[in-house]
Formats: C-alpha cells, sequence, structure tokens
C-alpha cells in the first residue's frame, strides 16, 4: 500500500492541538483521537486508497485526515468547529492540496456531488449525528449507491444494532437497513480510553459495502416499513403497521403472523413484504 508522507515533517498532533488551544466540544460531540498507529490501521480498512476519493465527516484537528493523507487518499472533509479550521488548512498544505476542507454541516452536504465520482466514506462521526448521516447514506434510490465503503466509528451499541441477526436484542431498524443490500461487520473495536476526553462509551468501527439489491423492492417503502414496526417493537405488526395500507393484508399474503413482533422478521422477511406491498401499489 502506498504511503505519502506530508512535503514538510509535522509534529505530533497532540502538540499541534495544544499549539492550536484546541479541546474537544461536548456540544458538538467531539473525542479526539491521538494514537497514530490506531488511526493508520482505521485508514486501512477501506482497501487501498492510494489517489482514491475519501469523504470524513467531523476530522476535528485531523488525526484520522493524516492517516488517511498519508494512505495516499484525496479527502473532503466538512467540519463545522471554525476553531478547527486553521489546522486542517496547515494540514492541506503540508500535503500538497489533497485535502479539502468544506465549513458547513454534513447534515446539509451532499457527498455525492461533491466527490463527483465513485468515493468511500470514512469518519470518526460525532455521537449526535452518527445514527442520522448513517442512515441517509444507506438509503438512496439509486443503487449500487456513488460509495464504495463505510468505515464508521459508532458508539459500540450502535454498532452492534447494525451488524445484529433477527431475535437478538439488538436487532432493529439499523440491522435491516444495514444489510437489506450491503453486508455489514465490526471491523474493529476501540477502548474508551483512546479518546481525548475518554467517551463514557466504548466505540467499534462498522465496515459496510454496497451488496446486490434484491429486484422489485422500494428503499422508501423499506424504510417507511421499519420505521413503523420497530417504532412501536412492543406491538404486534398488525397494529405497528396498521398506518401503512394493505400491510396487514401483504403479511398474511407472505405467511407472516401479523400477531408477530419487529424484531421476529427476518431481513428478508421485511424485504418480501416490501415488495409485495410494492407490487399491489399500496404502502
Amino acid at each position: 500500500m502506498t504511503t505519502r508522507e506530508p512535503t514538510r515533517p509535522l509534529p505530533p498532533l497532540r502538540e499541534t492541538v495544544r499549539a492550536h488551544g484546541l479541546s474537544a466540544s461536548k456540544a458538538l460531540g467531539q473525542n479526539f483521537l491521538f494514537d497514530e498507529q490506531l488511526l493508520d490501521r482505521i485508514a486501512a480498512l477501506p482497501g487501498d486508497l492510494d489517489d482514491a476519493t475519501v469523504f470524513e465527516v467531523g476530522p476535528g484537528p485531523g488525526g484520522l485526515t493524516r492517516a488517511l493523507l498519508r494512505a495516499g487518499a484525496r479527502v473532503i472533509a466538512v467540519e463545522r468547529d471554525d476553531r478547527c479550521l486553521p489546522l486542517l488548512g496547515e494540514l492541506g498544505e503540508a500535503f500538497g492540496g489533497r485535502l479539502t476542507v468544506i465549513a458547513d454541516d454534513a447534515m446539509a452536504i451532499d457527498a455525492d456531488a461533491l466527490a463527483g465520482g465513485p468515493y468511500h466514506i470514512v469518519a470518526n462521526l460525532p455521537y449526535n449525528v452518527g445514527t442520522a448521516l448513517f442512515t441517509r447514506w444507506l438509503e438512496p434510490a439509486a443503487w449500487p449507491p456513488q460509495w464504495r465503503s463505510l468505515t464508521l466509528m459508532f458508539q459500540q451499541e450502535v454498532a452492534e444494532r447494525i451488524v445484529a441477526a433477527v431475535g437478538t436484542p439488538a436487532y432493529g431498524r439499523l440491522s435491516v437497513l444495514a444489510q437489506w443490500r450491503s453486508t455489514a461487520r465490526i471491523a474493529m473495536k476501540v477502548h474508551r480510553s483512546a479518546f481525548t476526553p475518554p467517551p463514557k462509551v466504548m466505540s467499534a468501527i462498522v465496515h459496510v459495502v454496497p451488496a446486490e439489491q434484491p429486484a422489485g423492492v422500494d428503499p422508501a417503502l423499506l424504510s417507511r416499513l421499519t420505521e413503523k414496526g420497530f417504532g412501536q417493537r412492543r406491538k404486534m405488526l398488525r397494529q405497528s403497521l396498521k398506518g401503512i395500507a394493505g400491510a396487514v393484508e401483504a403479511l398474511e399474503a407472505i405467511g407472516i403472523d401479523p400477531t408477530r413482533r419487529a424484531e421476529t422478521v427476518s431481513v428478508a422477511e421485511w424485504v418480501a413484504l416490501a415488495r409485495v406491498l410494492g407490487e399491489a401499489g399500496t404502502g
């Protein structure tokens, strides 16, 4: 794998952060990682990034950004914390302009348009927006998506929900959305002590790659079904899905007992339900 060094030596990240007077913002969900070996391991998870485009959310002081640039990537980083912009600007200069920084909220950004072609998403996601961004990236109508992989750090509890199997306590809407046309795995666990300041919970990195999409399924309809079903997970399906026209009849048509609860319905069964409803023109 190619390693790209900066055009001038960079001081250790911890020293740079100290020199700029930066501290992690609780309001922005920030926790900084300074261990460069760990960051290099994270940057290696998508595979060869030489001359690849990477979209990064919330780079903060740029620890993971450094690792991605060292791996040869061209990085588009979206950062809403103005305090970090001078430091990221210096990092871009040190790596020959291979870093583009967008001062904005990632929720307002069209990553596809910025990348202009295939790209990877790699991010230590801020805890307060991580799930919302993840579901957005999983739900495009066009598939395979423009992104080629997602390498994302979450609270370990959220990561376990993403990869959970049907019938387990962690299984839910995120599990279905991540697994029905993608392959998701926990690639690495990160101890809370690796961060500054240490968060109250453990973290884990999820790696997701697109898979073949089942035919005849509308992603928006599947998203709506799972939102309704798992939004009232203690209720029977006939109750939680009653707001979706034809849902109970569709359940019976494919042999799913309407008295079951959402967490007992497999990914394949959710897909079958969305297909039947879509074919019937209901939902």
